[in-house]
């Protein structure tokens, strides 16, 4: 393999072939997107998305053998391995709407392949798909009737944003499946051979091209289901006096659970999980599996579940009622260290704040923007301020609804003297000093834990 080409220069696309890049610095990789403004950033060095690290890896390699371009047709052209990182949201229309995976732009993106390829391709499934997609691509491939052969393998990826260049550095584990024909093994083995540049051959798992594809989703589905459960028993924490992190603590040590992904919060967010849980679902569904449907939609339920909750909690403590009072939302990210805002908390809590006619000032370091299209339809009803100091002035309540590290350590004596009394937090990630700021003056409510109120 001497030049790899990728349809989809987003969160996925991007990093993973900036690290290939810079491991494999013998292979050309030239990343291919039809929006130019995007493209323009990644080839000035400057990732139009936040991701720490990202932009050293981009810079290393950029120029030598890492290329950017909006000619996809010349890129598909020359390429030996071809990865497909194109975006696959949830239907918002026909049939399995609101569930199953929308797949008109990697149809388009296989379209392209057939219709520019000059010689043999391997084309990577890249972004996150429902099981037997492939099957869907080799069937596209074989209508051109020529005598260009096609292997298509999955490679799903598993990165966290925020963690994403460490997760590529040093990933748990590289999935790779295809077919269990001879040129499906050749294929996959040409792509574990670029894996093994950087990554321990034992990590490196190589399955049937079904088995990769359906992993993705239940990965997702797994530690979704972690999210949901451990908010689900931070209600009941709330209603017993016990602490949720204690009940954490203590179910984590045992090494059949693990810690991971048993932190209560406001809830989960992303561009992952409810899609691929959704996805999931309208999967069991069409095979008459309405009971294995109904257990994993229940995740997403309780999801949504606390995240209106969460706001419900707010009305009943500041007297049941928070029209007209200035609420500051500190954090719309779905997670800290990225400006990604997709199916973000944040915008459930916003929209039931402004519903209930509260007066919202948004804060964020990475995400305004995001924010800002995320919340448009809103208008005047929200407002936006990257000063956290300035979006608090005058504020009845704080709202934490993302972990960013800084948040911790701001000074909330300033924050409190600033804003209308009393003065409320509400800290959506459990990640500040409870009792250090009732000593300072503030009525705190976390998810799980004991109440600090001089009310």
């Amino acid at each position: 393999m001497k030049n790899i080409c990728c349809i989809g220069a987003g969160y996925v696309g991007g990093p993973t072939m900036a690290m290939i890049a810079k491991q494999c610095p013998d292979i050309r990789v030239t990343v291919t997107d039809v929006n130019e403004q995007r493209i323009r950033a990644w080839a000035a060095g400057t990732p139009p998305i936040y991701e720490p690290g990202l932009a050293a890896v981009v810079r290393e390699a950029l120029g030598r053998n890492l290329f950017f371009s909006t000619d996809i047709p010349a890129a598909l052209a020359a390429a030996d391995l071809i990865f497909v990182s194109v975006h696959t949201p949830t239907k918002t229309f026909g049939q399995g709407a609101g569930r199953a995976s929308d797949l008109q732009y990697y149809e388009k993106a296989a379209r392209q392949i057939l219709q520019h390829a000059k010689s043999d391709k391997i084309v990577v499934e890249k972004s996150t798909l429902p099981v037997r997609t492939a099957e869907a691509m080799d069937r596209i491939f074989r209508s051109g009737g020529g005598s260009i052969r096609f292997e298509v393998l999955s490679n799903p990826e598993f990165l966290a944003e925020g963690t994403a260049i460490s997760d590529l550095e040093q990933p748990d584990r590289v999935l790779i499946g295809g077919h269990e024909t001879a040129s499906g093994h050749a294929a996959r083995q040409a792509l574990v051979e670029i894996y093994a540049r950087w990554v321990p051959r034992e990590r490196i798992l190589t399955t049937n091209v079904w088995s990769s594809e359906l992993s993705k989703l239940v990965a997702n589905a797994f530690l979704a289901q972690r999210v949901s459960s451990i908010n689900s028993i931070s209600e009941l924490c709330e209603a017993t006096g016990a602490d949720v992190e204690d009940l954490a603590r203590a179910i984590g040590t045992d090494s059949r659970i693990g810690p991971k992904f048993l932190r209560a919060g406001v809830g989960f967010g992303g561009s992952c999980f409810k899609k691929d849980i959704l996805n999931l679902v309208y999967i069991a569904e069409t095979h008459g599996l309405q009971k294995v449907a109904a257990y994993w939609e229940q995740v997403v339920t309780m999801n949504e579940h606390q995240q209106a909750r969460f706001v419900q909690q707010m009305v009943a403590r500041m007297f049941n009622t928070i029209a007209g009072k200035r609420i500051a939302v500190l954090g719309f990210a779905f997670k800290a260290d990225t400006g990604d805002t997709r199916e973000s908390p944040a915008i459930a809590v916003c929209r039931d704040l402004a519903a209930e006619r509260a007066a919202v000032v948004v804060s964020d370091p990475h995400a305004l923007d995001n924010a800002r299209q995320e919340l448009a339809d809103l208008g005047a009803a929200i407002a936006f301020e990257p000063d956290p100091y300035a979006a608090a002035a005058g504020a009845h309540a704080l709202a934490v609804l993302t972990d960013w590290r800084h948040y911790r350590d701001l000074d909330f004596q300033r924050l409190f003297q600033t804003m209308a009394k009393p003065a409320f937090i509400f800290d959506g990630r459990n990640c500040l000093d409870h009792a250090r700021l009732y000593d300072l003056g503030f009525n705190v409510f976390a998810i799980g834990k004991r109440v600090w109120s001089h009310l």
